[in-house]
């Protein structure tokens, strides 16, 4: 049995049992990860996983089984229980589910790979490392800490449509981070994000990251931290790094642009949405520099595919332009339902997990400013980099924010470093002051976006640069 054999095998069998439509999943994952403290190596992760997961449509209702076993007979067996358990959701009546049209497509699919992160030698991982945390020691932090993470991930996907598909999916990325212990304080820096870079590419992304060469400079920032002043407290203009803004992006639109959670269908964890469908194509999401887009395309990023678990095919739209929301993450079904002409936003975490909607790379379009020229325009504010913690609540619209660190921006010069900075707003009231946006896109990655019960771990990107907001509430105190 080949991974199409027995994908075609569990499909033909939930269609026998019943069911109208029916997919099927093979996927083939293999995981690494090391990390290191204090310049030694702490813990070495590698694992692999392989499994087939069939989804059956009966009457308005989803079912959903895995096993793993490729065998014909285990895969048959998964089919039909798939569209046993549709039809007895079935028995309670729903509305009916129909599915967006997609072209059926025979394909193959590969991310890009210069080097592949797995055959990097372990030595040579591990040195790296090792390297970076003791030099963060050795320049005054108390907890160096350093990691990096590889997913290498081959797919085969077959529908009662048509679809014949195979996709080969590597993903990785590493960071550090130093830690300072004072008297009543801690504080942290870590480069280039709190949890890392991340892209759906190979070794070479951590290679470009240059970890050393950046150790001593964020161990000596967390020790200034803490003696630095706090950040004060009061409305004054903020101005966000391009890492905390992807951050803002994840939290405040991605999740909220989410149609299964606008529909009511999700709101395990992360909540439902403040949306409402009446207002798409009209509602005044943020100022006219307000540029969000979908683009599971984008070649690195990591929420990036060739067709998502659906057999949609990875396509750019817009999610907001010029300011106004005009477009969701969306899979067959709630498009549908939605009276939408397209999904393409849904994935699963693995093989024994049911597809949903999750976000791709959603992110903000350049602007036409530098860090340097905004912060030059800045009479009186804040500038703010790398999240340190989040808070919004379950429609996605109030939310408070912590950063690692800050600065005064005085007459339009960076200042004195501040300490525990931190803002909080209403999503719609703050991407409408949004007034400086540059144009140094980072596409930032987050592989750890949780969803879904149970819980699924997802890989998403944001696309993001520095940016500036007016009358911004700051310094907010627990």
């Amino acid at each position: 049995m080949t991974e199409f054999d027995a994908a075609t095998a569990a499909v033909q069998a939930a269609l026998d049992a019943g069911a109208r439509y029916a997919d099927a999943r093979v996927m083939h994952r293999r995981y690494e990860s090391m990390s290191a403290r204090n310049g030694d190596i702490e813990e070495l992760t590698q694992d692999e996983s392989n499994g087939l997961g069939v989804r059956a449509l009966v009457g308005s209702s989803w079912g959903f089984h895995a096993v793993p076993d490729l065998s014909d007979a285990a895969a048959r067996d998964a089919g039909r229980r798939a569209a046993r358990i549709a039809a007895a959701s079935a028995r309670v009546p729903g509305p009916p589910i129909d599915l967006v049209p997609v072209e059926a497509t025979t394909a193959s699919w590969a991310s890009d790979c210069a080097v592949d992160p797995l055959g990097v030698p372990l030595s040579d991982k591990g040195d790296l490392l090792v390297r970076a945390t003791a030099t963060m020691r050795e320049h005054g932090a108390d907890l160096a800490e350093g990691l990096y993470q590889i997913w290498d991930t081959a797919k085969w996907f077959v529908s009662s449509e048509g679809h014949r598909i195979d996709q080969r999916i590597r993903e990785c990325g590493g960071g550090i981070s130093a830690t300072s212990i004072g008297d009543g304080e801690t504080q942290r820096r870590s480069y280039p994000s709190y949890r890392g870079q991340y892209g759906t590419t190979g070794w070479e992304l951590v290679t470009s990251l240059d970890l050393a060469a950046h150790a001593a400079r964020i161990a000596e920032e967390s020790r200034a931290l803490l003696t630095a002043p706090e950040c004060p407290s009061g409305e004054t203009d903020l101005i966000l790094g391009g890492e905390q803004l992807a951050l803002q992006i994840h939290e405040s639109v991605g999740h909220a642009i989410e149609l299964d959670r606008i529909l009511g269908w999700e709101a395990a964890f992360a909540g439902t949405s403040w949306l409402d469908l009446a207002q798409l194509g009209t509602l005044r999401y943020g100022s006219e520099l307000m540029n969000v887009t979908i683009d599971p395309a984008l070649p690195g990023a990591l929420g990036s595919f060739g067709y998502d678990d659906e057999g949609s095919p990875a396509v750019k739209r817009d999610a907001v332009r010029e300011g106004r929301w005009v477009g969701v993450l969306a899979g067959r079904d709630s498009a549908a339902v939605a009276g939408l002409d397209h999904g393409g936003s849904v994935r699963a975490d693995g093989w024994a997990r049911l597809p949903m909607v999750r976000m791709t790379n959603v992110g903000l379009e350049p602007g036409p400013h530098t860090l340097d020229e905004i912060i030059a325009a800045t009479d009186d504010g804040v500038l703010m980099d790398l999240n340190r913690s989040w808070s919004i609540d379950d429609k996605r619209l109030n939310f408070q924010f912590g950063c690692e660190i800050g600065w005064e921006v005085k007459k339009g010069r960076r200042g004195r470093m501040l300490r525990n900075p931190t803002y909080t707003g209403i999503g719609p009231l703050f991407w409408r002051s949004m007034d400086m946006l540059s144009s140094e896109i980072v596409p930032w990655g987050t592989p750890n976006c949780g969803k879904g019960q149970p819980g699924q771990t997802g890989h998403t990107g944001h696309p993001a640069a520095p940016a500036r907001f007016r009358n911004v509430r700051v310094g907010v105190r627990a």
